[in-house]
Parts: structure tokens; sequence; C-alpha cells
């Protein structure tokens, strides 16, 4: 380890030369007695990607109580609050200095949701936070003096927040409190017979399609129907009350601009924590929440989609059903399939974003087309056998087919934003008014049939060199394929991609040489980042990496359209 005149030496010497002389700097360099600052890669251009960096202070000095530590959740909601500390102490001295991206700091702090990052760890011995620094230049030429201030007094500075005493504490143990809370209560959700959970008070609906905070004026308060309404003790917030959604069939109605859409958007984010005051706090979905959709256009590779359409027309089989031009039907029949292949336990289905034809097959329509000429098994014909066969509840937002009303368990109305309990009204309405369709979709749903991905799949290089990159949430660049993830909609976060992206290739190297099977690769996968960190997945001290779900993993590699895969049958 280097000390502060070895830097400064560096530094004097380094300026004024060619900005690859930048590199001599790597290392680790102590700033004061208990604090290390870290220049793992130093860019080689003021216009490339910043240089990764990492400032770590002893424990001794950081000094965050061990109650802040004591499981899991607590630690991950901790890391989190100190790296939105530090990024907005970062935020504060970041500015141009010289050319490209000289003088700016950029650390990955995520957004609404609170998410297990690679940003930040804290350990028994020490604090440590990774980001990103413009090394400063003017042209080409090395700024040494310039560099020599950020690393010497910025960077001191923000590392205040690596430092109990920084903190508000009580808003501190409020952070982390909440965090634990909403954990719990989700691990309550089973035993409940619950599959989601609304808090009084919720303000489910965001500013815009792109800022994805509460609206600021004029939303509708959440106020749970009274024949819906629970109340879940939890460890720090006494009795929380609100909506508790049951196990089962679930439909959202109402009329268009009501809210459905909204609510459910809220139900599909609620896999994730939220930081105090996003209105969405306690909103709780199960972990095993997936919303599927229609997706014109996808890949598919070998998922068996017979439960849902049977023998196209051609003689083409459904049990192996592969193509690079997925219908809306196709896609989300193979979309479903997939997701039970993970082990999803609640599906999420908005009627905006799923084929008509694959939900409902109306009497007139069955009088009018012969089931035998018809492949499409409508979900309204399976929804039931799966919750039969394989315990896995549907929430399902609809305002366009009353032959759901025969399905339902639950129907929950939207009215002006407003929740109400329609069930009893629904049911005489069913009663009142039968559908006299006849079911269509046999004595079981179906099988759900494992795959494993081969080997070939996955050829990240391009040319010599290996090319796995992102774009934001919409593209994960793998080799020469372009795997478009934008409509996998519970992917929230840009380090999430980038992690995702660094599994693919991982399970090609190191997972589809065994023959492991998709859903044990992806968890291997996942494992091994919970037990030896994001480090051990990609090599180096990573700090814009987040944790994603197998689920959101798997739909990204169900996308690569290189995929080849055996199905695995008993």
């Amino acid at each position: 380890m280097k000390t502060v005149s070895e830097l400064k030496s560096l530094l004097s010497r380094l300026d004024g030369r060619g900005y690859k002389a930048y590199r001599e700097l790597e290392g680790i360099y102590r700033l004061a007695p208990e604090l290390s600052f870290y220049l793992d890669r130093a860019q080689g251009d003021p216009f490339a990607a910043p240089s990764r960096v990492r400032v770590r202070l002893a424990m001794a000095e950081a000094r965050f109580p061990a109650a802040l530590l004591s499981n899991q959740v607590r630690k991950m909601a901790l890391q989190d609050y100190i790296l939105r500390a530090f990024a907005r102490e970062l935020k504060a001295l970041s500015r141009p200095r010289g050319t490209g991206g000289s003088g700016l700091y950029r650390v990955d702090a995520g957004g609404q949701e609170i998410i297990f990052r690679s940003g930040c760890l804290v350990e028994e011995e020490f604090v440590e936070v990774r980001f990103f620094m413009g090394l400063p230049a003017a042209g080409r030429r090395i700024l040494g003096q310039t560099a020599l201030s950020m690393i010497l007094e910025e960077i001191p500075r923000a590392a205040r927040a690596l430092r109990y005493s920084f903190h508000p504490a009580r808003e501190l143990e409020a952070f982390v409190d909440l965090v634990e809370d909403v954990e719990y209560i989700r691990g309550q959700l089973d035993d409940l017979g619950l599959v989601a959970f609304v808090g009084d008070g919720a303000i489910l609906p965001r500013r815009s399609g792109v800022d994805d905070r509460p609206l600021k004026e004029g939303a509708v308060i959440f106020s749970s129907p009274p024949e819906l309404r629970v109340k879940l003790d939890t460890r720090h917030h006494g009795s929380v009350s609100g909506m508790g959604i049951p196990s089962g069939v679930t439909l959202i109605v109402g009329g268009g601009f009501h809210g459905k859409t909204t609510l459910l958007e809220a139900l599909s984010r609620g896999v994730y924590p939220h930081i105090p005051g996003d209105g969405r706090q306690w909103v709780i979905t199960h972990s095993r929440a997936v919303k599927v959709r229609s997706e014109d256009g996808r890949f598919v590779a070998g998922v068996d989609i017979s439960p849902f359409i049977a023998d196209l027309p051609l003689g083409r089989s459904t049990r192996f059903f592969s193509t690079e031009d997925a219908s809306g039907s196709t896609s989300l029949a193979a979309a479903i399939m997939e997701a039970l292949e993970i082990g999803a336990k609640v599906l999420l289905i908005d009627e905006d974003t799923a084929a008509t034809n694959f939900l409902i097959r109306d009497a007139r329509m069955q009088a009018l087309i012969p089931r035998d000429k018809e492949p499409i098994v409508p979900f309204v014909d399976k929804v039931r056998l799966l919750l039969r066969d394989y315990g896995v509840s549907t929430i399902l937002v609809l305002g366009g087919s009353g032959d759901y009303l025969d399905v339902a368990d639950r129907v929950i109305a939207l009215d002006n934003y407003r929740v109400y309990d329609l069930t009893a009204r629904a049911r005489e309405v069913g009663r009142r008014l039968p559908s006299r369709r006849q079911p269509e979709g046999g004595d079981s749903f179906g099988l759900v049939c494992p795959r494993r991905p081969l080997p070939e799949s996955f050829k990240p290089r391009r040319g010599r060199r290996e090319r796995v990159k992102t774009r934001g949430l919409r593209e994960i660049i793998f080799g020469q394929e372009v795997i478009d993830v934008s409509l996998v909609e519970q992917l929230v976060d840009d380090s999430q991609a980038r992690t995702i992206a660094e599994i693919i290739r991982y399970f090609g190297h190191h997972l589809a040489p065994k023959g492991v099977g998709l859903r044990e690769g992806v968890e291997m996968a996942l494992e091994l980042i919970r037990q030896k960190g994001f480090d051990a997945l990609v090599g180096y001290p990573a700090g814009d990496l987040a944790f994603p779900r197998s689920f959101e993993v798997a739909a990204a590699i169900n996308r690569l359209r290189s995929l080849k895969v055996q199905q695995l049958t008993d």
C-alpha cells in the first residue's frame, strides 16, 4: 500500500504526460490511518468509460452498530443506504474539469427499488464503496494537480458517508427497519394464504412513464375494501393494515383509465422493497410472482406449449416449440411455460398486453369455429387447472370478457382509482347471465417440461474478443447476438441487466458444458453471488452490478437467438 507522499510524487511526475500514463497510478493508497483509496482500473482515454475506483474505511472508524447487520436483509438495506448517501455527497462535488468525462463522478446507487448491489460492502472489518471517476485531462494530457485534489480532498469528504456518525441515526434505522419489515411480511404471505399485500395509504401512480417517483399532486390515496382488509404484524411498525389478495384467481376489473393497470404495475414492482416515501413501500408481492405478456416477434427455443396450443397447421408440433417470430398467442404461451419452468407461483397478466385469442374464446366463436379447427386452448379454461395442479395463482386485469367471472375466486374493481370488492356481485351476474360457452381445457393443465441449454448456444466472441455489454434495459449484447429484454417488465435496473449479461457468460463457460438445466444453472449462478459476492461472478471488483431474480435471468437466456435446448424428461 502506497502513501500520500508517493501519490503526490507520482502525480507530479505524470502531470502533462499522455493520458495513458494514468495506468501507472493503479494501486492502493492510504489516505488516512483508517482510509484507503483503490484505483483498480485507470481509463485509457478521457472519452472512454471512467476509471474504476474504491474507497475503504476500517470498521473501527465506521462504527456501524451490530444491530444494523444482524441478518442479511438488514445488511443489504444498510449497504443500500450508505451507497445512496455517498452518491449524494459525490454528486455535489462532481463537475467537468477538462476534456471528456474529466472531473466527473458516478455512483451506481439505484432508483426507487432497494436491491442488493455491488457498489457497497459492509464487512466485519471494513466498509467499502465502489464508484467511477473521470481522471482529469486537458486534451489528452494529464492534469496531475487536479487529480490530486479529487483524490485527497473530495473523495475523503464524500467518504464521511462511510461513518455511522455522519448519518441521522433515526433515519438510517427507519430505512433498515422498513426493508426488514417488508421482507418479514413477504415471508408470511404463503402461511396467510395471500399472494400480495397493498398497504393502506399507498400512492400507486407514478409521475410519468419515464419517472418512477410517486405522483406529486392529485394521487388518490389507497384504501383497502373492508372485505379484503387485513392487519399484518411487523417487527418494527406494529400492525400494518391493507388489502390482502388471496391465493387463487383474482380479477381486477373496472372502466378504462380507472387505475387497473396502475394497480397491477405496483404489484409487479412489489417483488422488490422500495425506499421510504416511494408510496409503494408497503406494496408487497410474492417473491415468485411473474408478469407475463405477449411479445410479437420474440424468439422461442424448445418450449412445450402444448397445454395451451395443440399442433399447428402443417403438422408443426407444440411439444418442442421453436420459432424466430412468435405470434401474440404463442409468445404468451411460451412466457407462461417458461415462468412455470423456473418456479413461478403467481402470474400477473394485463389484457392490454395479452393476445385476445389466448385469453378468451366465447360461445359464439365456439359455435362458428369447431374445437378441432382451433389449436388454442384459451387461458380461461386453464387458469383453474393451473391452480389445482401446480398451486399457481393468477392476478388478471380484465375489462372485456365476462367469461372469467365463472373461474374467479375474487373480483376487485377500480372506480376512480378507488378499490372495491365486487366478488358477490360478480357471482350474481354469473348466475343471472350464464356464459353458455363450453370448457375446452381438458382434465389437467398439462406438463411443465424443464430444459437444459446446450453449450453451443453461448458464443460471446465477436472476432477474437468476447463481447458482452448492455444498452440500458433494452438490450443485452452477447457476441453477435442482440437479446431484446425491453419487454421483460420486472427487470427494473440497468445494473441488473449488466449482471444478467455476466451470468449468461458464466453459464456458457461453466454450467452449460456440464449439462446443467436452465433452472438449476440460474440458481447456481445466483447462489454464487449470494455466497461469494459479485466479484466471484465477474472476476474483479465491480461497482455497477445489482442482483436480478431468477425469472429475469431465465427470460434473457430464453431470448438469446442462438439458444439451443434439450428437454429433460424423467
